[in-house]
């Protein structure tokens, strides 16, 4: 279980999860690319095989280290908050009430639109802004916590419109 699961109030319903994109790995694998001719070219040199081997510690550090950020980093949506974990020595948290949330912000680059990932922007009361690069589908985040807002909204107010609105 995850940060999500462990901290749901009771009755609470996860609506919307996703993660860090898969570019988080695109380092690391960079790394390995890069490795193998220099392990070749040290092994065809003459230099000792576990030596050359050696090379792969960067990558292998690397590749843990992209793993365990992508899987240590959380972002939900439940029916009542918005869910969001960073860190994975230290920690990072965000819960935010909907009703709390004023402004949910989507930066997305050329490359972000096509291969789905961006920065969120969580503003709630009080102008506190929270940043988050690299998530996954960050469009789909953005409106799982604008429909449990308005889900959330309708059930407090019995499905009925606040007034002042039409």
């Amino acid at each position: 279980m995850g940060y999500i699961d462990d901290n749901l109030i009771p009755g609470e319903h996860v609506m919307f999860r996703t993660h860090l994109h898969w570019k988080v790995f695109l380092p690391p694998v960079l790394l390995f690319l890069i490795s193998f001719p220099i392990i070749g070219i040290a092994m065809n040199q003459g230099l000792n095989t576990y030596v050359s081997l050696a090379v792969l510690v960067l990558p292998l550090g690397a590749l843990l280290s992209a793993y365990l950020k992508w899987r240590c980093f959380e972002f939900g949506v439940t029916d009542k908050r918005v869910l969001i974990k960073t860190g994975i020595v230290g920690r990072h948290t965000l819960e935010t009430l909907l009703t709390k949330v004023e402004n949910i912000g989507v930066e997305q680059t050329l490359w972000g639109r096509f291969f789905n990932y961006g920065t969120i922007y969580v503003t709630g009361t009080g102008s506190t802004k929270e940043t988050f690069p690299g998530i996954h589908a960050p469009l789909e985040f953005r409106k799982a916590i604008e429909a449990a807002a308005v889900a959330f909204e309708e059930r407090r107010s019995g499905g009925r419109i606040p007034t002042g609105q039409t």
